[in-house]
């Protein structure tokens, strides 16, 4: 058997390989000390940074959202200081908080114990997380005397609506992040929320707050907002118009109260409302301005204007005589109807009256290019221009496509859509002896730029025709107001259906100004779909005008017409010698 010997071991070879590690080793510190001396002595700010980047945090500082004022500095919204309750889940789930102690955290923010837990669970990984957004100060007091680990209260703003649902439409509303989300708020959000400012901080090893370092920028507040309406005409509005839709079973109804010689919108009212307050149990379409954003045939309140430009053009007169006799006309393969056959009446008696078969006689004669013109000068088919968030254009068909009865039923309120507020601007025009000024749901400090439609002569014989309107022998007895000299015009028009128009659904309209003498306010009513019986514009939408009208006259210290004179008289001293 063969057997082979170990070799000897030479401790020169290990010799070797214990310098060779020694070496090693001694390389690696010096290399370790010196990067340590790099650290430490020449490159300090690196660790600096790193040490910030774990503890010194930047937070952001919210700013003040501006305030928004009616017209007198009452206020329609503010801002005021909240607190946000939110929770470190690792550092909550590492305490290990007894039930009995978070059930009472979770009473006191309002949920129940197994959303408080799951919530902390679905968030286990991350460091921040809101539990309730913009609860009172004293309430997250409450919360912060727990002394439960992990929870944490931070200062915001929260939007308040003193009014309401009064003014709701026309202020609008912000969202939990105080970012405007309707109306106003949305349309000036830019001008109202300012610009946040920035802390430095520094945290712990569990990322809580231990001390403010310095401010790194103040926060800008936003600008405050004054709005055209009157807070007191607000209210009257949104009362009367609700009263209205309730006593008429409605659908819904909007209102527009306007300075005639500045175009600003006084009182702007819709049905249904809301509460911006509390918008937990809203419908979307509660929130719709109607005013604006809604059109709708205007009917017999569109007669006036045809009238007008006959009386500019030349063509007719109000003591000019139209046969309206039987009652009804044939216009192409269409037919024009009027409640009763009136015979024959002068123009005067045709708005009195509202009879659709004199206006559409009156209409024929009309050139077709000039009364698109005239009706497009009124702001019919073009935008307000207010930078309300979806205003409504309307609609006006161009001329070139105009048959005889589509131009007739222009004349009296079909084939035409517009809002409560372009209806309002262009009466303005009539009450502001042909001048139509530029709306504005702003505050104005000055007059605003205007334009003038018909000249003053025009405007002020259809203004006094349209009193003989609120009179007993007119339509809309119901819109006379006691002391003061009304004019208007009624609308009861069909609504459009499949194939045509329906025999049971109407919009009630009433458009009016006063004081005749001296116009200073004009209104539009619109009521649609009254199902309580009685659906005409002199019953449903002119008691509403009266009402609204007659505080607002009186709120604004306006005084009654000084010249007492009767429409009869009246329209004779209008004519030439």
């Amino acid at each position: 058997m063969l057997i082979i010997q170990p070799r000897p071991v030479n401790e020169s070879d290990y010799r070797g390989r214990w310098y060779v590690l020694l070496v090693i080793m001694l390389v690696a510190m010096a290399v370790l000390i010196g990067r340590a001396v790099y650290l430490q002595v020449l490159d300090r700010q690196f660790l600096k940074h790193q040490g910030d980047l774990r503890h010194v945090g930047i937070l952001p500082v919210p700013a003040h959202r501006g305030r928004i004022f009616d017209r007198n500095g009452e206020l329609l919204a503010i801002s005021t200081p909240v607190k946000s309750i939110w929770v470190n889940p690792k550092e909550f789930r590492e305490a290990q908080v007894p039930a009995d102690r978070r059930k009472v955290l979770a009473s006191l923010l309002g949920i129940s114990l197994e959303a408080l837990d799951k919530h902390v669970e679905g968030n286990r990984n991350r460091s921040f997380a809101y539990l309730k957004r913009r609860i009172n100060p004293e309430l997250a007091d409450e919360v912060a005397a727990l002394g439960i680990a992990g929870i944490y209260a931070d200062r915001e703003y929260r939007r308040y609506y003193p009014t309401g649902e009064v003014a709701a439409h026309l202020v609008g509303y912000t969202n939990i992040d105080d970012k405007g989300q309707e109306a106003m708020e949305l349309a000036y959000d830019d001008w109202l929320k300012g610009a946040e400012g920035a802390k430095r901080i520094i945290r712990d090893g569990k990322r809580r707050v231990i001390e403010d370092l310095e401010n790194v920028s103040l926060p800008v507040p936003g600008k405050d907002l004054a709005l055209s309406i009157d807070q007191r005409l607000q209210y009257l509005a949104y009362r009367e118009l609700k009263k209205a839709v309730l006593l008429h079973r409605a659908r819904s109804a909007s209102l527009a109260l306007l300075d005639t010689r500045t175009g600003e919108v006084l009182a702007i009212a819709n049905q249904p409302s809301y509460n911006p307050n509390s918008r937990s149990q809203m419908k979307g379409s509660a929130s719709r301005n109607r005013a604006i954003t809604d059109i709708y045939e205007p009917g017999s309140t569109m007669k006036p204007f045809a009238v007008a430009l006959a009386l500019e053009l030349g063509l007719y007169r109000p003591d000019t005589v139209i046969d309206t006799t039987p009652g009804t006309m044939r216009v192409g393969r269409n037919i024009v109807k009027d409640i009763h056959n009136y015979g024959v009446l002068d123009v005067a008696h045709v708005l009195q009256k509202s009879s659709n078969v004199g206006v559409t006689k009156i209409a024929l004669d009309l050139p077709s290019k000039k009364f698109w013109a005239f009706y497009n000068n009124l702001g019919f088919g073009q935008p307000l221009e207010t930078g309300f968030p979806g205003e409504a254009n309307g609609r006006l068909s161009d001329y070139h496509g105009w048959s005889p009865f589509e131009q007739a039923t222009l004349s009296f309120g079909y084939g035409i859509s517009a809002s409560t507020v372009q209806l309002a601007r262009a009466y303005s025009a009539l009450a502001n002896d042909g001048v139509m000024p530029m709306v504005s749901l702003v505050k104005r400090d000055k007059l605003p730029e205007s334009h003038r439609i018909m000249s003053a002569r025009t405007a002020i014989r259809v203004r006094r025709m349209l009193e003989r309107v609120v009179s007993r022998e007119g339509t809309a007895l119901k819109a006379a107001i006691p002391g003061f000299r009304v004019a208007g015009k009624t609308g009861t028009v069909k609504k459009s259906d499949v194939g045509g128009y329906s025999s049971s659904r109407y919009i009630s309209v009433f458009a009016g100004l006063a004081p005749v003498s001296k116009p200073r306010l004009v209104m539009v009513v619109m009521v649609d779909e009254p199902s309580a019986g009685e659906y005409y514009g002199g019953a449903v939408a002119a008691p509403v005008f009266s009402r609204v009208m007659e505080g607002a006259l009186r709120l604004l210290n306006i005084a009654p017409d000084q010249e007492e004179i009767t429409p009869l008289l009246a329209a004779q001293q209008d004519e030439p010698t």
